[in-house]
């Protein structure tokens, strides 16, 4: 029965409500909720932040109260209240009210002496590492370098320029069967390397590495090379096998087969994978599916044993969601630091539910959102992403191209369609991340209505020149150094959106967690002319330090421009500037 004083809705939380929210370690929660009674009387609460401890066999899992936050009221009997997480791993959010007996919440901080103690049933909370939240992640194929001696010799130059996190597509054996030739051709010649995904061969599955790209210990040279860097390791997660697997041969359950009993292979259309065989997650045996699940979850504390705590994982949303419930809560049981980045392009609602499912991080539309404004402009969908309620457990990572993707003005377009489409994703999203050979502008597409790449890295090896002059890593550097600076591009729910004069060019403020930190990023969405707008900006919103008149510096290239009143002036032409990032004031920046 419903009590006089009721709490509701509240937030941080998924859809279900089963599954948890997320945030990560030091970053505020912003817990928000209903709550009212009848009659006249002043009610007051309080927001609990519940550590929860390992469950023990047969027992339920021990709360330890760990922080907690007045709640204060917003109008139209909403309120809001902050709190903060200091441990990775599960959490509950507990909202707490009551008649305010003396009309104030320190009066009745112990609750000893309230009337009515309303309390909201445990909201489910993930709270993840930092990293989770924030990274440059740089991918890069290392057969293309020789291998991983190779990878592990170019780590202190991806460093230097600010990346985070290194990634690297499937490092396993590669199936001959069906193998794929240059641009995805049905045949391919004795020295064709054929698709990473297509995993499995003579030398092994999903455990095993690539004989031409080392062994073991090349890999764990590699993990210890970036750790020394600052830098950590995400290994490609997937999911399926070439004809030449050994689970072909020794676990044919294991596959969907077709009426005359052969397997068949992997389909997403318009797209045939005719090297690789998808696994059937649901074979008709129990027995079987068990075998099958646990087999997957071997993959992910295999690869952990040799200090990889990040997963990108490919194409989830082929993959039955219970599965993906409950191999990322048992791998987090034992190793609540791991991080899954679900590379699912697919449509919203099954993104969301993955995201839901326990995901850390999702790939996202924004590889396709070029415009400002419209329902599928940049603005729309960063409030979706940022204010919405998927906000609450759907973590962003920002990636211009994929080497699957080469999409927008990136297709045959200019030096600037790159700079501006790298800005916009390393201020945009907390997490983002480019392909090897984006810094050099390869920009050709398969053909018009193909968004792969011409010459695909997928199906060949690719030598490339990284200090081939005017390539575009002094604007990686110099963003990813001010990303590390600026706590407010560290964080995705701050970003506000700015009126200009010119739908070409596009504004946006964010600011850090304690309000200190606050930038002001100008785009130029067109990379071929230049643009010219006014901005209608609210000074006292961007954050502290910004008031009329004012001067503001530009951190990308040191320049102090005077701002004296309302509607300032901006013009960017992409030869020479793509885009601003505006701190408030006169800023000393490293040259």
């Amino acid at each position: 029965m419903t009590g006089r004083l009721v709490v509701e809705d509240v937030r941080p939380r998924t859809p279900s409500g089963l599954q948890p929210a997320k945030s990560a370690v030091g970053e505020k929660i912003k817990v928000s909720v209903v709550m009212f009674r009848d009659g006249h009387d002043p009610i007051a609460g309080r927001a609990r932040l519940f550590s929860e401890n390992a469950r023990s066999k047969g027992r339920p899992a021990q709360l330890t109260l760990v922080a907690e936050s007045p709640l204060l009221p917003l109008g139209n009997d909403e309120w809001e209240a902050t709190l903060v997480a200091e441990q990775v791993g599960p959490h509950r959010i507990v909202v707490e009210g009551w008649t305010a007996r003396f009309g104030s919440y320190g009066a009745d901080l112990d609750a000893d002496s309230a009337v009515d103690l309303t309390s909201s049933d445990p909201v489910p909370l993930w709270v993840d590492r930092q990293r989770a939240l924030f990274g440059a992640w740089y991918e890069q194929f290392p057969r293309s370098l020789g291998g991983l001696a190779g990878m592990t010799a170019r780590v202190g130059e991806l460093a230097s320029y600010g990346f985070d996190v290194l990634y690297l597509p499937p490092i396993h054996p590669i199936g001959r069967t069906f193998r794929k030739g240059p641009n995805n051709t049905l045949v391919a010649g004795p020295d064709d390397p054929g698709s990473p995904w297509a995993i499995g061969s003579a030398d092994g599955g999903h455990t095993s590495i690539h004989p031409e790209l080392g062994d073991e210990s090349d890999l764990r040279r590699l993990v210890e090379e970036l750790a020394a860097n600052g830098m950590e390791l995400a290994l490609d997660y997937a999911l399926q096998c070439s004809p030449d697997h050994p689970w072909v041969s020794e676990h044919p359950e294991w596959f969907y087969h077709r009426p005359d009993g052969t397997i068949a292979c992997a389909e997403n259309p318009p797209k045939v994978y005719q090297d690789i065989y998808p696994l059937n997650f649901w074979p008709e045996r129990e027995a079987d599916r068990q075998a099958l699940w646990k087999a997957c979850r071997e993959i992910f504390e295999h690869w952990i044993s040799f200090g990889v705590k990040i997963f990108r994982v490919d194409n989830p949303h082929t993959k039955p969601v219970a599965f993906w419930e409950w191999v990322i809560d048992a791998v987090r049981s034992k190793h609540p630091d791991v991080i899954f980045l679900a590379e699912a392009f697919t449509r919203p609602h099954v993104m969301a539910r993955l995201a839901e499912a326990g995901f850390t991080q999702s790939y996202t539309y924004f590889t396709w959102r070029t415009a400002q404004h419209g329902p599928d402009g940049i603005w729309a969908y960063m409030e979706e992403i940022a204010h919405g309620p998927k906000a609450d457990y759907m973590r962003p990572n920002f990636w211009p191209s994929t080497p699957d993707i080469l999409a927008g003005p990136l297709r045959n377009g200019p030096p600037s369609a790159f700079a501006l489409r790298f800005v916009l994703a390393a201020t945009l999203s907390p997490s983002y991340g480019i392909y090897s050979g984006y810094e050099l502008y390869e920009n050709q597409p398969a053909s018009d209505s193909n968004e792969e790449y011409l010459d695909s890295e997928k199906y060949q090896i690719k030598v490339r020149d990284y200090h081939a002059p005017g390539n575009l890593y002094p604007l990686i550097t110099k963003v990813n150094s001010i990303r590390r600076e600026h706590p407010a591009l560290q964080r995705l729910r701050s970003v506000r959106f700015w009126p200009t004069s010119n739908d070409s060019v596009i504004a946006y403020s964010k600011t850090g967690d304690d309000g200190a930190d606050s930038l002001l990023c100008v785009v130029n969405l067109d990379p071929y002319a230049t643009q010219e707008a006014l901005l209608d900006i609210d000074p006292a919103a961007v954050g502290a330090g910004w008031a009329w008149p004012m001067n503001v510096t530009d951190l990308l290239s040191g320049e102090v421009f005077v701002w004296p009143g309302p509607k300032p002036y901006v013009r960017l032409d992409p030869a020479s500037r793509t885009a601003h990032i505006f701190a408030a004031g006169a800023v000393a920046t490293p040259s």
